[in-house]
């Protein structure tokens, strides 16, 4: 089952406690998604109106904390503790793979030293076990390690949900990327249509060659039959023609006057 199929599965799980519960237990309910180790988008939890009624009730700091994991990091988390809810051992492992997903959101590079500093790691060897069975081996980004350059390129990282307000954004995004592709595709079509004109002139170009080269065969075929003839009009037969040397040799017959 890819990771996409197991969140839809989990989030409809929560949506529905979600949507049976209220007060306390509606907060131990969001305690356990966020604790969740195969939950990672919250959104649709966010969503539903039990949730949403928690807003200026005693129960409204595990609403932030809800969008806390929807939106924020480990960094942020630590300037607001106070006014959040302390997080569990698990909580604080799914945060910071949260915190992971939203670098590499920004960049495809993350140096060692920026990971370090946002995850709270002491040294490359701590980081490096983080990366690889807490986020790599679970399937939410994939990357290289780059133990010469101190950095994790990341070639695939899931996505968080939306920040308010984001979403404009993205569509400005999507627009842009669109607008972008379609102005592509019109100059592929164009390469394509010239290199069709270009194919049907080559085309046509060598068949009038072969044909002026055919023109010219039958011209020369033609003209060295023209002095075959001619040869043989000269020189019709080899008997025909009586040697010098053997006219000369013969005896000239006498002339006998009249009497």
């Amino acid at each position: 089952m890819d990771i996409e199929q197991k969140q839809e599965e989990i989030i409809d799980h929560f949506v529905n406690q979600a949507s049976n519960f209220k007060g306390s237990s509606l907060a131990a309910v969001i305690g356990e998604a966020t604790s969740h180790p195969s939950l990672f988008a919250f959104s649709e939890i966010l969503s539903v109106p039990n949730v949403i009624e928690l807003q200026g009730t005693e129960h409204s700091i595990y609403l932030d904390l809800l969008r806390m994991f929807a939106h924020g990091t480990w960094s942020e988390y630590k300037r607001n503790a106070s006014d959040l809810p302390p997080l569990t051992p698990d909580q604080v492992l799914k945060l910071k793979q949260l915190t992971v997903l939203t670098l590499a959101e920004a960049n495809k590079v993350l140096p060692y030293d920026v990971l370090m500093q946002e995850l709270d790691v002491i040294n490359v060897r701590e980081l490096e076990d983080f990366l690889i069975n807490e986020c790599m081996y679970v399937g939410i980004v994939r990357g290289k390690l780059d133990q010469f350059r101190r950095c994790f390129q990341v070639q695939f990282a899931a996505g968080r949900d939306l920040r308010p307000g984001q979403l404009g954004s993205m569509i400005q995004t999507l627009s842009n990327w669109l607008s972008t592709s379609d102005n592509l595709l019109i100059t592929i079509q164009d390469k394509i249509k010239w290199a069709d004109t270009t194919s049907e002139l080559d085309k046509k170009h060598k068949k009038e060659a072969e044909e002026r080269m055919e023109e010219v065969k039958k011209t020369l075929s033609l003209k060295a039959d023209i002095d075959f003839r001619g040869h043989e009009e000269m020189f019709p037969e080899p008997g025909g023609v009586m040697d010098y040397d053997e006219d000369r040799s013969r005896p000239k017959r006498r002339r006998h006057p009249l009497g």
